[in-house]
C-alpha cells in the first residue's frame, strides 16, 4: 500500500512548472483537468510512478523504441543516446526519463530550462557528472542561448569550454567530461532551437492516451492506495481524464473524497459521476474554461473564424492558456479547426453545446 499521507517530497524535477512560471500558468494550474503539476501531485505521482518499461501502461509504439535503446546501450555498455521527448504536459515524459535511469542502472539528475540561468549554472552541473549519468533537463526551451552554447559541445563531444579571464589576457581551457545522456522534455517543440535539435539522437512525441490505457492506470493506482473501486468507476474516470495520466490519477483524488463523504468509501459508475458533475468536468473531460472558449466561438463570433487575440480577450485569459492548453484537446475530439483567417467551431461542436448548426452560416462564419 502506498499512503499518501506519509509521501515525502520526492522526485524532484517531477513537474512541468519549476522555475519561472510561463504566462498563463498560474490561472491554468487551479484547473482539475489541467496537465501541468499541481500542489499535491508530485508526491502522489512519485508513489505511483512505474519503475520499468514493463510496469509502464499506455505509449505502446514508444516503449518499444525506449526498449531496444536500453537493450542495445547495454549490450554495448555505451550511455544511452541523447533522448528529446515532446507532448502535452501530463502524459509522463519525466516518468519515462526515471524508467530509462532505471533500466540503465544510471543516476538521474533532474533540472529544469528555467533553473539554469547562467552559463556558469549548467557547467556546475556538467562538471558534476559521471560515468553513464543521465541529465534530465525539463522545459528544456526555455534554455537561454548563451547556456545552449555551452551545451553543444558538450552533448556533442564530451568537453566543457570554459573561457578563464577577461580582455586580452582571457583564455580557453577544455576540459574532458565522461559520457553521459542528456534527456530533455519540452512541451514546446517548435521553440526548441535547431542546433540543439540536432544534438539528440533519438525524438519521440508522447500521444495522448487510450480510455483503456487510462482505466488501466486508474486501477493499478486505486489499488496501490486501497481504494475500494469497480471497473465501470475506473472507466468514468479515465473517460474525462483527456488522455492525461496525471489528470486520471488527480480526479480519482477528488472522486475518492466525495465517495468517502457521499457514498461510504467505494467507488462505482454513479458515484464517479456525480462526483465529477460536482466538479463541473461533463462526460468528455471539458471544464468550464473548454465550454466558455466554445460558447464565445459560437455565439459572439458566429462560429468563427476569429482569431487568438480576440478570442482570449472575450473569455479573459491568456493567449498561451487558449493556444497550449484548450486547443489540443479541442482539436482531438474535432470541436475546433484551426484556419489561415482564425479559429473555427464545428459541427460537433455546436452539437455538444447543445446548439443548432446554421444552415446559413453567419455574418462570423468561414464563408461569411
Amino acid at each position: 500500500m502506498v499512503d499518501e499521507r506519509s509521501l515525502g517530497a520526492q522526485g524532484a524535477g517531477g513537474g512541468e512548472t519549476r522555475g519561472r512560471k510561463a504566462p498563463g500558468r498560474q490561472r491554468e494550474s487551479s484547473r482539475a483537468v489541467s496537465g501541468q503539476e499541481q500542489s499535491g501531485d508530485k508526491r502522489l505521482d512519485y508513489a505511483l510512478r512505474p519503475r520499468s518499461l514493463d510496469e509502464m501502461i499506455g505509449q505502446e509504439r514508444l516503449r518499444d523504441k525506449m526498449r531496444i535503446l536500453v537493450q542495445a546501450a547495454r549490450q554495448r555498455e555505451e550511455a544511452l543516446d541523447h533522448v528529446l521527448l515532446y507532448g502535452p504536459p501530463g502524459l509522463g515524459k519525466t516518468t519515462l526519463s526515471h524508467i530509462l535511469a532505471q533500466e540503465m542502472g544510471a543516476n538521474l539528475k533532474p533540472t529544469a530550462g528555467p533553473a539554469i540561468e547562467k552559463a556558469g549554472d549548467l557547467a556546475a552541473i556538467l562538471t558534476n557528472l559521471r560515468k553513464g549519468d543521465i541529465l534530465f533537463i525539463d522545459e528544456i526551451h526555455r534554455l537561454g542561448r548563451a547556456v545552449e552554447e555551452i551545451l553543444y559541445p558538450a552533448m556533442e563531444d564530451f568537453v566543457l569550454d570554459i573561457t578563464v579571464g577577461s580582455g586580452p589576457s582571457a583564455r580557453s581551457i577544455r576540459l574532458k567530461l565522461p559520457r553521459f545522456t542528456v534527456i530533455g522534455a519540452t512541451t514546446r517543440l517548435a521553440l526548441i532551437t535547431s542546433p540543439l535539435r540536432a544534438r539528440f539522437g533519438v525524438v519521440e512525441r508522447f500521444d495522448f492516451y487510450s480510455v483503456e490505457a487510462l482505466e488501466e492506470i486508474v486501477i493499478r493506482a486505486a489499488r496501490l492506495l486501497e481504494m475500494p473501486i469497480d471497473q465501470a468507476g475506473a472507466r468514468e474516470i479515465a473517460r474525462r481524464s483527456r488522455g492525461t495520466p496525471r489528470v486520471a490519477l488527480r480526479l480519482l483524488r477528488r472522486v475518492r473524497d466525495f465517495a468517502q463523504v457521499r457514498a461510504e468509501g467505494f467507488i462505482d459508475q454513479e458515484v464517479a459521476q456525480d462526483a465529477l458533475a460536482l466538479q463541473e468536468i461533463d462526460h468528455l473531460g471539458l471544464d468550464d474554461l473548454d465550454r466558455r472558449v466554445l460558447s464565445a466561438i459560437i455565439t459572439k463570433f458566429g462560429g468563427g473564424p476569429v482569431g487568438l487575440e480576440t478570442l482570449a480577450a472575450s473569455v479573459s485569459e491568456e493567449r498561451d492558456t487558449i493556444m497550449d492548453v484548450v486547443e489540443p484537446y479541442l482539436l482531438q475530439l474535432g470541436f475546433l479547426d484551426r484556419t489561415p483567417r482564425g479559429r473555427v467551431a464545428t459541427r460537433a461542436a455546436y452539437q455538444h453545446m447543445g446548439v443548432p448548426y446554421p444552415e446559413t452560416p453567419g455574418q462570423g462564419s468561414l464563408f461569411g
